[in-house]
């Protein structure tokens, strides 16, 4: 796989190509997903909850985020790496949000940021990409909002919520975004703003008419155990077969099984007599 620019997820879009987008959080996987060659790799906030044990996205820093695509980063020489800008880094003024896309870039290594928001934050995409900065939309569900919306519901039903969420995908793609994410948006919905929009939609819980797919690590593999939500699917059971190998490294430490000669190291045992006397 050549390495992946914002450029190419047009012309994808253009082709008619899917993009596939997941989630990594450290340099192995990242490795990994290079090696699957995964167009897109995303350092979201989704890291608080299934890395960092958090109940939202809402307690993670800009530190925590720096710090994980800089693991990405040093892991993936091809993919897109877009890094979240999380809450309250981007929504005070227009000054911090460029600073703070500046470190993702500068610090983190990322390629691109993606931000939550559509006509409320469309000025804060200018000014960021007007500096050259590329800038993913996030609308529908948007996880930082959570408080706001009293929970993770599926947003777009009823006609308001419909015209605003185009409204927001529209003012996106004016601002500069190259790429719109919609999280658990109607399926219909989501196919006429993908065919409205130019830019490409990535959904999660938004149909299979999206441009791309993105999905959390955690949650295709089978990881993250807590609850498996439903726009997921498991591609596989990963969670399982590691506790089944820590409990059968457990059972093997505590019989002498383990290690064995095949595990161990030799020596001279002659030498073992000049220890004497120490």
């Amino acid at each position: 796989m050549a390495k992946v620019t914002v450029r190419h997820l047009a012309e994808m879009k253009e082709r008619g190509e899917k993009i596939p987008m997941i989630t990594a959080y450290d340099y192995t996987t990242a490795v990994i997903a290079d090696a699957a060659e995964i167009p897109v790799v995303l350092v979201g906030d989704s890291l608080g909850m299934v890395v960092l044990g958090h109940e939202s996205t809402i307690p993670v820093t800009l530190e925590d985020v720096i710090h994980h695509t800089k693991m990405v980063a040093r892991g993936n020489r091809n993919s897109l790496i877009v890094a979240d800008l999380p809450f309250m880094t981007y929504q005070i003024d227009e000054g911090q949000s460029l600073r703070n896309a500046a470190r993702l870039l500068q610090e983190g290594g990322a390629h691109t940021v993606k931000l939550e928001g559509g006509e409320k934050v469309a000025s804060t995409v200018r000014r960021i990409v007007d500096c050259d900065i590329p800038v993913m939309g996030h609308i529908g569900v948007t996880p930082q909002s959570v408080n706001a919306f009293g929970g993770y519901r599926v947003r777009g039903r009823s006609a308001e919520q419909a015209r605003q969420i185009l409204r927001d995908a529209l003012a996106l793609e004016a601002a500069g975004a190259y790429a719109v994410v919609l999280e658990l948006v109607p399926a219909p919905l989501s196919r006429v703003i993908t065919e409205r929009l130019s830019i490409p939609t990535i959904g999660i819980g938004a149909g299979p008419e999206c441009d791309g797919q993105v999905q959390v690590l955690h949650d295709m593999l089978g990881l993250f155990t807590d609850f498996v939500p439903r726009h997921a699917k498991q591609y596989a059971h990963l969670g399982q077969t590691i506790k089944e190998a820590f409990a059968q490294y457990s059972i093997e430490v505590r019989n002498g099984s383990f290690p064995t000669e095949n595990q161990s190291f030799s020596m001279d045992e002659t030498i073992l007599s000049e220890l004497d006397g120490i």
